[in-house]
C-alpha cells in the first residue's frame, strides 16, 4: 500500500476543526439528552473513531452499542443501494433514545434501510449523528438531526474513512487524487 501522502490531493477537513466540531456536537448532545437515558449506536467501522471521541464529549451518561451493515461489495466504492446487517445489536432499544453514528451519509441507502429496521423496534427516539454529509450524492431523504460538516462529492479519507480498508487511523479527512492512487491488486 502506498502512503497516503502519494495521492492525498488536500485536507478537506483537518484535525483541529474536526475535534472542535464534535466537541460541539458532544455538547449539544449532552444539553438535549440530559436527565435521559440514551443510547449511541455506531455503525461499523467506519463510524468508531468519530463515536469514540464523540463519547468523550457527551457529559451525561449514556450506552454504547455497534452495528455492521454492508452495502458494499468487496473491491466496490460505491454502495449497492441495499443493505445487509452483518453484525446485529447486543441491546434491545424499546423505549430508548437512539442515536445512530455514522461517518458519512452518501447516497443515504444504507442509513434509510438501518433506520427502517431499527424503527420497527420501537425506540422511544431515533436520531442520526453524522460526521460528514454529502448532499450532492442524495437518493434516499434522510434526517440528520446532528452534523458534523456537510462535503462536496469527492472522495474522501481518513478519520474512520478507509481507502481499501486502509487508513482509518488518520487524524483529518483528507481527498484521494484518483488520478494518482492506484488500489492494491
Amino acid at each position: 500500500m502506498q502512503p497516503y501522502q502519494h495521492f492525498l490531493s488536500e485536507i478537506l477537513i483537518d484535525e483541529k476543526s474536526l475535534q472542535a466540531r464534535v466537541k460541539e456536537l458532544g455538547e449539544q448532545i449532552s444539553a438535549d439528552y440530559q436527565n435521559q437515558e440514551l443510547l449511541l449506536i455506531c455503525i461499523l467501522r467506519g463510524g468508531v473513531p468519530f463515536m469514540v471521541d464523540l463519547s468523550r464529549h457527551i457529559t451525561i451518561p449514556h450506552m454504547m452499542d455497534f452495528m455492521a451493515v454492508s452495502s458494499y461489495g468487496i473491491g466496490r466504492r460505491e454502495s449497492s443501494g441495499s443493505a445487509r446487517v452483518t453484525l446485529d445489536l447486543q441491546m434491545d432499544i424499546l423505549d430508548k433514545n437512539v442515536i445512530l453514528v455514522e461517518d458519512i451519509v452518501d447516497s443515504g441507502h444504507t442509513i434509510s434501510s438501518v433506520l427502517n429496521m431499527l424503527e420497527t423496534r420501537q425506540p422511544k427516539t431515533l436520531k442520526i449523528c453524522a460526521l460528514l454529509d454529502k448532499p450532492e450524492r442524495r437518493e434516499a431523504q434522510v434526517p440528520i438531526h446532528y452534523l458534523g460538516f456537510t462535503i462536496p462529492n469527492k472522495f474522501v479519507f481518513g478519520y474512520g474513512l478507509d481507502l481499501d480498508e486502509y487508513y482509518r487511523n488518520l487524524p483529518f479527512v483528507g481527498v484521494v487524487d484518483l488520478n494518482k492512487y492506484k488500489p492494491s491488486e
